[in-house]
C-alpha cells in the first residue's frame, strides 16, 4: 500500500426531514446564494424547505445551472455574488449544481481570467463556504474537493481538485431522489459505479481494505440499482444508493492504491460534443478501456471476476471475459447502450476525441500512464 493522507472535513447529515437542521450548519448573519438546476428542486418544494431552514437569513436564488455546469452561467452567478456580498453558498441537486457551485466559491477571488486559473489548476488560497442539499445520488461530489465544469466556447470540459472545495456540510436525504426520472436515476447508479472500478480495477498494491470496500460498494449498486428501477420510492433501496454513491468518491477507498479515471478523461469528449451524459460516456468506455488493458489489469480483474461476479470457472482468459461482459450486461440492464453507435454518433468521432485527447494535454492516461494515442484509438475503436 502506498503513503497516503486522508483529509475529509464535510459534515454529514443522513437522513428523513434533514432539511431542517440546515440553519444549524451557518451562521446566524450569512447572506445565502441558494444554487439549483433545471426548476425540479423548486418544482417540489426543496427549495421552499431550503428557504424555510435558513429562518431569517437573507438569501438569493440563482437557478439554470446546467448538467456539465456551463462556465458563462457560473461567472453570471460570480458576479451576482460579488454585487450582493454573498459570504455563504447552499447548492440543491446533484453533482453538477454542486460542482458549478464549487467554481463560484473558488471564482470569486480569482485575480486573472477565470477559466485560466481554473484549468491551469492553481492553488486556490480562499473559496466561499459551500453547503449541499442532495438530490441526485451519482457524483460524489457532496464529498470531495473535486469540480468539473465546461466551456462552451472553447468546446471544453475540465475538472480541479483542492481542499478548499470540499463542502462543509451536506444533506442527503434518500426521499429527496423518489423524483428523479428512471434516466437519471440509472446514470446515478452507473457513475457510481465506474467511480468505484477506477479506484479498484488497476493493480494489487496490498490494499485489502480498499479493496473489500470497493467491492462491497459495487456489490450494493448492481444489488440495489434494479430494485430501485421496479420499486422508485422504497426509502431502503434509495437510502443504500445514495451512501454508496458519496462513498464512491469520497476519497476513502481510493488512499493508498493507484488509480485509473481514463474511462472519465476520454468520455470528456462526448459529453462536451455529443451532449451525452457522463453516465452515458462511462458505461460505453469501461469495459473498451478494461478489454484493451487487460494485461495491466489482470491480476484485479481476476480478484473483480471471482468477488463481485462469483466467477471461479474457467480459464483466466475466460474469467476476464465473463467479468466485462457481465459489467457491460449491468450497464445495458440499468438503460445505459454500451456502445458510441447506439446514441448516432458517427465513427469519425474516433478521430476527434484523440484530437481533443491530445489539444488538452489529457494523454498518456491509466495507472500506468500507459494509455497513449494508440490505446486510446483501440479503446474508441472498441467502444463503437
Amino acid at each position: 500500500m502506498f503513503n497516503f493522507d486522508y483529509y475529509n472535513p464535510t459534515h454529514i447529515m443522513f437522513g428523513t426531514e434533514r432539511i431542517k437542521d440546515l440553519g444549524t450548519q451557518l451562521p446566524e448573519n450569512a447572506k445565502v446564494l441558494i444554487t439549483y438546476g433545471g426548476g425540479s428542486a423548486k418544482r417540489f418544494g426543496t427549495i421552499d424547505e431550503v428557504v424555510q431552514a435558513l429562518g431569517k437569513r437573507e438569501y438569493i436564488e440563482f437557478g439554470g445551472i446546467e448538467p456539465n455546469p456551463h462556465y458563462d452561467t457560473l461567472m453570471k452567478a460570480v458576479d451576482i455574488v460579488k454585487a450582493e456580498k454573498i459570504d455563504y453558498l447552499i447548492a440543491v441537486g446533484g453533482g453538477s449544481v454542486i460542482d458549478g457551485t464549487k467554481f463560484i466559491a473558488a471564482a470569486v477571488y480569482f485575480e486573472n481570467d477565470a477559466w485560466e486559473t481554473w484549468i491551469s489548476n492553481a492553488p486556490l488560497k480562499q473559496v466561499l463556504p459551500i453547503g449541499c442539499v442532495l438530490t441526485l445520488p451519482a457524483t460524489g461530489s457532496e464529498m470531495n474537493g473535486t469540480a468539473v465544469i465546461s466551456n462552451t466556447a472553447l468546446n471544453a470540459k475540465l475538472s480541479h481538485k483542492h481542499p478548499l472545495l470540499f463542502p462543509r456540510f451536506a444533506i442527503l436525504d434518500p426521499r429527496k431522489s423518489y423524483t428523479l426520472p428512471t434516466k437519471q436515476l440509472a446514470n446515478g447508479v452507473v457513475d457510481a459505479f465506474v467511480h468505484v472500478a477506477e479506484q479498484y480495477l488497476t493493480y494489487p498494491v496490498y490494499g485489502k481494505v480498499q479493496d473489500r470496500y470497493a467491492e462491497g460498494l459495487m456489490l450494493t449498486l448492481i444489488e440495489e440499482g434494479h430494485k430501485a428501477l421496479k420499486e422508485p420510492e422504497n426509502y431502503d433501496i434509495r437510502a443504500a444508493i445514495m451512501w454508496s454513491a458519496t462513498q464512491a468518491l469520497n476519497g476513502l477507498i481510493g488512499v493508498g492504491v493507484p488509480q485509473d479515471w481514463a474511462s472519465h478523461r476520454i468520455g470528456y469528449y462526448f459529453t462536451i460534443h455529443h451532449g451525452l451524459d457522463h453516465a452515458q460516456t462511462l458505461a460505453i468506455l469501461l469495459p473498451a478501456v478494461l478489454d484493451v488493458q487487460r494485461e495491466n489489469k489482470r491480476l484485479k480483474l481476476l480478484q473483480y471476476a471471482e468477488r463481485v461476479w462469483q466467477l471461479t470457472e474457467g480459464s483466466e482468459k475466460e474469467r476476464i471475459n465473463s467479468a466485462i461482459t457481465l459489467t457491460r450486461q449491468f450497464f445495458e440492464n440499468m438503460g445505459l447502450p454500451t456502445c458510441l453507435r447506439a446514441y448516432g454518433i458517427p465513427e469519425s468521432a474516433i478521430e476527434e476525441a484523440i484530437n481533443y485527447l491530445k489539444r488538452f494535454n489529457l494523454l498518456p492516461l491509466g495507472e500506468h500512464k500507459d494509455i497513449s494515442v494508440i490505446e486510446a484509438r483501440k479503446i474508441l475503436s472498441l467502444s463503437y
